[in-house]
């Protein structure tokens, strides 16, 4: 299976991973190796990874799992464990997780002593597509999704999807969401057969989905126009998984949850406002709520999530922007949404 190649580094699965990996190592001179791990990848996935090492690991980083944790008060005990253990600019970290670690950790490399080598090993699903792909690095301000952050790119990204197997059902749906995205914004034919696979944790249809971001990527590196598309159902997403994350009378939304809700509710705004046919938009809710259980959303609720759009990062001059379909394959960015039409939309999801 053949690599993917992206500006400055390329995307390696299974054995071009564990080859790449012991090559990079080999010819670069890295004065220490830290390896950034969680309490789950330190005891599921790190005696694996280790195994694909041909080097010693200097250090390894541990910080507790979940959204919670994805803050600057963790980034600075990261810079000053890094510190201590005499990381300096000829260190390389490798970050072995899921989207949380990935993007921390990116962060984390890119701004410690100005910048050090990272590579990313994402163990989820959802990083396998999405997170670890692209150069976005950043954490969140209190339960503003990842408000702090650089485009900074990593060294290369390993695919190992055997790590897959340690994950329960609930996480690796939440990848799936990000997957059906893709199909949704950039290929009508991909979503199509997704829709219906049982097996998309299978290596091809990773690897596909990894190539239509990668494609997107290549063509706006720093999200100045056509990268916006992947934004698709992440704007009433992000603000609901905001919501949630910070009520404490809720339950805590794993990210692709709260993305398949994003993605009926802007299909509903995309048929108002940019002529997805009826048709698509009924599929694209049955699709989702096929694989994700309605949540239940009360008036207040719908409120709160809606002020919170102002915290959006594609804002412009005061504005919302919205990532809107013309139809299943065909996305357009920068659409102004009337806030009548966010409460119909609301009201259309919780339709039965």
């Amino acid at each position: 299976m053949e690599s993917i190649k992206s500006h400055s580094y390329e995307v390696h699965l299974k054995e071009l991973a564990e080859a790449a990996l012991k090559q990079h190592i080999a010819k670069n001179d890295y004065s220490q190796v830290f390896v950034l791990v969680d309490e789950n990848t330190k005891k599921y996935c790190y005696p694996v990874f280790l195994k694909k090492m041909d080097s010693e690991v200097g250090c390894v980083l541990e910080i507790p799992s979940g959204e919670i944790h994805k803050n600057i008060a963790t980034c600075t005990e990261l810079w000053e464990q890094l510190s201590k253990n005499d990381g300096d600019r000829k260190s390389l970290l490798i970050n072995l997780g899921g989207g949380v670690l990935t993007d921390l950790g990116g962060f984390v490399a890119s701004t410690f002593k100005r910048g050090i080598d990272f590579i990313n090993v994402p163990t989820t699903l959802l990083s396998m597509v999405d997170a670890s792909i692209g150069g976005k690095t950043g954490v969140d301000l209190g339960a503003l999704k990842n408000q702090i952050g650089v485009i900074n790119q990593p060294q290369m990204v390993l695919i190992f999807p055997e790590f897959l197997q340690t994950l329960e059902i609930r996480q690796v749906k939440s990848g799936y969401a990000e997957m059906l995205k893709h199909g949704l914004i950039k290929d009508e034919e991909y979503w199509t057969a997704l829709k219906d696979e049982k097996n998309f944790t299978d290596s091809k249809c990773i690897k596909k989905s990894i190539s239509i971001k990668n494609e997107v990527v290549l063509q706006d590196p720093t999200e100045q126009g056509i990268r916006k598309i992947l934004n698709f159902g992440h704007t009433l997403g992000h603000a609901i998984e905001s919501y949630f994350l910070d009520n404490p009378n809720k339950i805590t939304l794993l990210h692709g949850e709260a993305i398949a809700i994003g993605m009926i509710l802007e299909g509903y705004l995309s048929h108002e406002l940019k002529g997805l046919s009826k048709l698509s938009l009924q599929e694209i809710k049955e699709v989702f709520l096929k694989h994700f259980n309605r949540v239940i959303l009360d008036e207040e609720d719908i409120v709160s999530i809606i002020e919170l759009l102002k915290y959006d990062k594609k804002n412009s001059h005061g504005d919302v922007n919205f990532v809107l379909l013309q139809t299943i394959g065909k996305a357009v960015t920068d659409v102004k949404v009337p806030d009548n039409l966010l409460h119909k939309a609301f009201a259309y999801y919780k339709e039965q």
